[in-house]
C-alpha cells in the first residue's frame, strides 16, 4: 500500500518573534517526522514573502506530494498560503502554535490569527477542504484522513466474478468510482482462480492450519483439502495480480464449480492480512483499504443483521469470512457446512469483545457517502453459525438502523476495532462527501 507524502512548510513573518517560532517549528517537525508510517517532505526555510511561497510550491511539486501541513508558526502574510494553493493543488492542514508568554507586553506569534486569514482567504477563493488546528502537535486525525485518501485512491481494486445475483444495491458506476476515489477496477473471471497452480507441498501445509485453527469434525478430507487448496489459490492470486483487495463473487459459482464455498479461506487469509470482500461488493473492498488506512489490521465485511429495538442492540453477522484472529478465544472455533446445500463450509465463532466501529464509503444516486457508527462488542454465547458480533452502538439501534435504510446504504459494512470519527469526517470533508450523520433523526 502507497505511503501517504505530506508535506510541510513555515510560513512567518519579520514583525512577529519568527526566529523563536522557526526554532520551535523545527523542534515540533522533528517529532512529527518519526511517524515513518508517511513520507515527510520538509521545505527547510521560512517562508516570508510571495517568492518563497513560490519556491515552496516548486519543492513539493518536486516532491509529488500527497497533502501539505502550512504552519503559521507566526502572522504572517495573506499571498502564501494562497500562492501554495493555486500552485498544488493539495488538501492542506492550517496549522498554528499556540501562543507565547508575553515578552514585554508585545504578543509574540500571532498565530492563531495567521490561521484564521488563511482560512478565510482560502474558504472565499472556494477551497472547501482545508482543514484547520491550532495546538503544539500535530492533528494526528488529519494525517489520519490523508492516508486514508491515498490508500484507496491508489489501491489496485480486484473483482473476482461479478456482485452477487440480485445484490443489485452493491453494484457500481465504475466511472463515477475513478472519478470520485481516482481507483479504476480490474476484472477477473472465476476460473481465473479456480485454475491456479497449488502443489501438494503447499496444499498440505495449509491443511495442517486449517487443523490445528478450527474444529472440522463435521466436515469431510474432500472439503478440508479444498479449503487449503483454495487458501493456496487465493493468496497466490492476490500477490501475482498486485492487488490491495479483491472482491469476491462467492456465491452460488464456487460451491457449485469448485466444490466448497470461500469462506473458510477468506476468514484465515484475512487473518493474515489479505483484504477480501465478499458477494462482489467494490465498495466494500475500497472501504475496507479505508478502514486498515485508518489503523485496523484486520477489517471485514458484515450484516447489519438481527436487530433487537427493546434491548438496544444489533448482530454483526455473515456467513463465516470474518477474520479467524478475531475469534473470542472462548468458544469453539469450527468450520461448518450449513451453507450452499451442505457445500459451505464457513468459520464459526463469536467474534472478541471490545471497542469497534463501522464504515461504508457508499453511493447512491450519483453522490459517494460515508456511514460510519462506533459501539462496543460484548460478549455472547455461540448460538448460531457464521461468525458475528453483538454490538451496542453509540446511538440506539432503531436511529442507526433508520440512518441505513432511508438513506440506501447498502446491506454490508466493514467493521474493525478502532474508533475514528474525526479522521472520518476529514476524509469526507477533503473529498467532498456526505457524512450520513445518525444524529440527523429520521423519524
Amino acid at each position: 500500500m502507497k505511503k501517504a507524502k505530506i508535506g510541510l512548510v513555515c510560513l512567518v513573518r519579520k514583525t512577529f518573534d519568527f526566529e523563536t517560532a522557526f526554532k520551535l517549528y523545527n523542534e515540533r517537525i522533528k517529532e512529527v517526522m518519526k511517524d515513518e508510517t508517511v513520507e515527510w517532505f520538509n521545505y527547510p526555510s521560512m517562508v516570508i514573502d510571495p517568492l518563497d511561497a513560490k519556491n515552496a510550491s516548486d519543492f513539493f511539486l518536486t516532491n509529488k506530494v500527497d497533502a501539505i501541513v502550512v504552519v503559521s508558526a507566526t502572522f504572517h502574510l495573506g499571498h502564501l498560503a494562497l500562492i501554495i494553493n493555486d500552485q498544488c493543488r493539495k488538501p492542506l492542514l492550517l496549522w498554528g502554535f499556540d501562543e507565547l508568554p508575553y515578552d514585554g507586553g508585545k504578543i509574540r506569534l500571532n498565530a492563531v490569527c495567521g490561521v484564521n486569514l488563511n482560512a478565510s482567504n482560502l474558504y472565499k477563493g472556494g477551497n472547501d477542504s482545508y482543514i484547520v488546528h491550532v495546538g503544539n502537535e500535530i492533528d494526528e486525525d488529519w494525517v489520519k484522513a490523508i492516508k486514508m485518501k491515498v490508500a484507496i485512491e491508489n489501491s489496485n481494486v480486484g473483482l473476482v466474478g461479478y456482485r452477487a445475483d440480485g445484490f443489485f444495491n452493491v453494484g457500481v458506476d465504475e466511472l463515477h468510482l475513478y472519478k470520485e476515489i481516482g481507483c479504476l477496477i480490474t476484472h477477473f473471471e472465476l476460473d481465473e482462480l479456480f485454475t491456479g497452480e497449488a502443489t501438494e507441498e503447499e496444499i498440505n501445509k495449509e491443511k495442517a492450519n486449517v487443523l490445528e485453527i478450527f474444529d472440522t469434525k463435521k466436515l469431510n478430507d474432500f472439503q478440508i483439502t479444498q479449503v487449503a487448496k483454495l487458501v493456496v489459490l487465493a493468496s497466490k492470486f492476490v500477490k501475482n495480480k498486485q492487488l490491495d483487495v479483491l472482491a469476491i463473487r462467492c456465491w452460488p459459482e464456487f460451491a457449485k464449480n469448485y466444490g466448497v464455498s470461500p469462506c473458510a479461506m477468506m476468514s484465515i487469509l484475512q487473518s493474515r492480512g489479505i483484504l477480501l470482500a465478499c458477494e462482489g461488493d467494490i465498495e466494500a473492498a475500497i472501504s475496507m483499504v479505508a478502514v486498515r488506512a485508518a489503523g485496523e489490521n484486520t477489517p471485514f465485511m458484515a450484516d447489519l443483521s438481527q436487530v433487537n429495538y427493546k434491548e438496544n442492540f444489533a448482530l454483526l453477522w455473515h456467513d463465516g469470512v470474518a477474520p479467524c484472529n478475531l475469534w473470542n478465544g472462548l468458544c469453539n472455533r469450527s468450520l461448518e457446512t450449513y451453507f450452499a446445500g451442505g457445500k459451505g463450509v464457513t468459520a464459526d465463532f463469536v467474534l472478541k469483545a471490545g471497542k469497534m466501529s463501522i464504515l461504508r464509503i457508499d453511493t447512491a444516486r450519483g453522490k459517494t457517502r460515508i456511514f460510519y457508527e462506533e459501539g462496543e462488542a460484548v460478549d455472547m454465547d455461540k448460538e448460531l453459525s457464521g461468525t458475528y458480533a453483538k454490538v451496542i452502538f453509540k446511538h440506539h439501534i432503531k436511529d442507526v438502523i433508520d440512518e441505513v435504510v432511508y438513506t440506501g446504504v447498502a446491506h454490508h459494512v466493514i467493521m474493525g476495532y478502532i474508533q475514528y470519527e474525526k479522521a472520518m469526517r476529514y476524509l469526507a470533508r477533503i473529498k467532498g462527501w456526505e457524512v450520513l450523520d445518525v444524529d440527523s433523526k429520521k423519524f
